[in-house]
């Protein structure tokens, strides 16, 4: 299976020659997709000098910081006019594990979207302070209250898409950033009654550079959940799709 990694970069120079060698290493059928954002560090810059050493690896350069949710939308659609089986995605900071690749395709052999869960099973997160901690498991449970999706981990950004959820998707009509960004990718393909499953995975506190979650993404999120649910009229359980 032919399978796109999408990894959104902004000043990640410190982390994106190591991240792109391990994972072109962890399995022969990975591409990697780099979406730059202009870095000021040279990222971009970077990311050029690999991809003229590197055939499985591309670049995608934005004119500037314009948000992770469009940085996946525009490496959706970049891989989908491509031709790619699957497109995941992960942050370049290794908090995302790149050995945990293989285990995602394993999955995808029987599901339509396989999310990366740090909280399948118990909690799995290293380095992080119990305040960041309580926030992310606080909104998973908020998560599945409001919605009923049975999601563990909603907010999680390491998960894989087969290409036939992406093709399904009205990609022009999700806007949201950061948490409430994997929150509506993960909502809408459970509604539309694709299969859904998680998979255990550790997450780390990045290893260089700095977080770019900010106070605006975490309230879109909380406020995005009700605007979702709202607009299925609270329905708790997905869609059924039509036989192929």
């Amino acid at each position: 299976m032919k399978t796109l990694v999408i990894v959104p970069t902004y000043n990640e120079s410190e982390n994106l020659p190591r991240l792109v060698e391990a994972v072109l290493a962890a399995a022969p059928e990975l591409y990697l997709l780099i979406v730059d954002d202009n870095s000021p560090d040279g990222t971009g810059r970077l990311a050029d000098e690999i991809v003229a050493k590197q055939s499985r690896v591309h670049v995608l350069h934005r004119a500037g910081k314009l948000g992770l949710g469009t940085a996946y939308i525009a490496g959706f659609r970049w891989a989908l006019e491509r031709g790619y089986d699957a497109v995941m995605e992960m942050d370049c900071d290794f908090s995302h594990d790149p050995q945990a690749l293989p285990s995602f395709l394993e999955a995808a052999k029987e599901a339509d979207v396989v999310i990366g869960s740090r909280y399948k099973g118990g909690i799995r997160v290293v380095d992080w302070p119990m305040q960041r901690l309580l926030l992310s498991y606080g909104a998973s449970l908020y998560v599945r209250l409001i919605t009923g999706m049975p999601v563990c981990d909603p907010t999680g950004g390491f998960k894989l898409f087969r290409r036939q959820v992406l093709a399904a998707l009205d990609l022009g009509t999700i806007h949201s950033e950061g948490y409430g960004f994997q929150i509506e990718m993960n909502y809408r393909c459970w509604m539309a009654g694709f299969r859904v499953v998680e998979i255990p995975i550790t997450f780390k506190d990045r290893r260089a550079g700095v977080s770019k979650i900010s106070r605006r993404i975490v309230w879109e999120a909380l406020w995005m959940v009700w605007r979702l649910a709202f607009a299925n009229a609270f329905r708790r359980r997905p869609h059924q799709r039509p036989a192929a």
